[in-house]
């Protein structure tokens, strides 16, 4: 008896891609396909791709060479390999990734996944390449199946996609295309049945998250607030977050909600991207430094012991050293407990890939080395802080080490401690001991 064809997939970049992928699972698993992590016995092999940093798309086209060799081995044992592209590199290269790739048989963007099944069938059917990188009509959330159980204590949930901000270092308007948001009771809904099957925390996901405008329930646009209120309401959800935010979206309702709604993680990622406000201005952020600084002190007033987290650009074109300092002027005056910092890197069809006085790549290179030198040392910081700390944990799974449970502190560090596993999925008092890097240590408290 033929057991059933099987999917294998790579997913590349955010975490909206690492839900995308799941999604896309699930719709091909409703058609008869099961995952497998080995690509060898794979009858679907599909890369779900992030176009937002440099070579991101050469190292599609690479892995892309592997696969070519896994085809070619199943096509001369008699079996057929339907090779897909989705995501953000899909949608920006089209059908210019099957003249570039004779191995891939379906591109697919992120606006069209939604029909994944009757893609994957065509091609198989007709015998034919298909690209598919429309904006259809319809609303692709509601055009997907009911979201199958997930097997885990946290779990990420979709609520708002696209950007309408155009910066000008960024290609998600381009290929996420106009901002989206889901309407309040499809994302109550997916939350109530994520807390059915044992998810205690939700990360609630956006290009732009906190320009949520969805259809509440009375007829109205709702705020994100609105919505975490909502969530919040849900017996078994315990912990809610939400990413990727911009300052000019962050309303008062929502820095009000970080001190008023206790199941909203005291934990904020808000991109500032550079320090000097001529180079703020050159990257369309529609901010400046001193904006961004207020912000954080209304932030930090609603809650204090916010954690912040934030990305930052390095040598975008016309940034000057005087510039760069300005940049660690703010990361400075701010003490961020994480960050993620990158060189600029110009995006095919964005403005700034065409802007002069690129920066050299020698002196980008010096420049992250000095500013990460700098996030470094104030991320150990905080996470030394934390030593002494009595902190409540969600431990979500088993450790490498025999009666290890490693879970996530309120602020987002991983926390190992030696703890029974009839403790996963429950928020259970730490006593901090360590600090790492990256990572805190720590035994159950009395009464933990």
């Amino acid at each position: 008896m033929t057991g059933p064809r099987k999917i294998f997939v790579k997913t590349f970049g955010c975490q909206m891609n690492v839900y995308d992928s799941e999604r896309m699972t699930e719709l091909l698993g409703a058609d008869g396909f099961a995952e497998t992590a080995t690509m060898e016995e794979a009858d679907v092999i599909l890369l779900n791709t992030c176009h937002i940093r440099e070579k991101a798309a050469e190292k599609v086209y690479s892995d892309l060479g592997r696969i070519r060799l896994v085809k070619d081995a199943r096509r001369s044992a008699g079996k057929e390999t339907i090779v897909t592209v989705a995501g953000c590199v899909a949608q920006a290269e089209g059908a210019e990734m099957l003249r570039r790739a004779p191995v891939v048989d379906l591109v697919v963007g992120p606006q069209s996944y939604h029909r994944l099944g009757d893609l994957v069938a065509r091609a198989r059917s007709e015998g034919r390449r298909i690209v598919e990188t429309g904006f259809p009509e319809e609303d692709k959330f509601a055009a997907l199946p009911r979201r199958a159980p997930v097997k885990a204590v946290t779990a990420f949930l979709t609520v708002q996609e696209g950007c309408d901000k155009f910066c000008t270092f960024c290609v998600v308007p381009y290929t996420r295309g106009a901002e989206f948001s889901r309407p309040v009771a499809d994302v109550e809904g997916e939350a109530r049945r994520l807390a059915d099957h044992g998810v205690r925390e939700v990360t609630l996901l956006g290009q732009n998250v906190n320009a949520y405008h969805g259809l509440g329930p009375d007829g109205r646009s709702w705020s994100l607030a609105q919505l975490i209120a909502r969530l919040a309401a849900i017996g078994g959800i315990e912990r809610i977050r939400y990413t990727t935010s911009h300052p000019r979206d962050m309303g008062e309702d929502l820095i009000a909600a970080h001190g008023d709604q206790p199941k909203l993680m005291p934990y904020l990622h808000l991109p500032f991207q550079a320090g000097a406000d001529r180079i703020l201005a050159a990257m369309n952020r529609k901010h400046t430094a001193s904006d961004y600084l207020r912000l954080v002190a209304r932030i930090r007033a609603a809650r204090p012991d916010i954690a912040l987290s934030t990305d930052i650009i390095v040598g975008f074109p016309g940034e000057t050293e005087a510039d760069f300092a300005a940049t660690l002027e703010v990361v400075e005056h701010v003490g961020f407990a994480q960050a993620y910092s990158f060189k600029y890197s110009p995006r095919p069809g964005t403005p700034g890939a065409t802007m002069a006085d690129q920066v050299p790549d020698g002196v980008q290179v010096d420049r992250l080395h000095r500013l990460q030198e700098l996030l470094d040392c104030q991320q150990a910081a905080f996470n030394s802080a934390c030593v002494g700390e009595v902190i409540p944990v969600l431990f979500e799974r088993e450790g490498r080490h025999r009666g290890q449970l490693v879970g996530r502190s309120p602020y987002l560090q991983p926390v190992h401690a030696t703890a029974d596993s009839a403790l996963l999925g429950r928020v259970v008092e730490v006593a901090i001991a360590g600090a790492g890097p990256n990572s805190l240590s720590g035994v159950l408290s009395l009464g933990g």
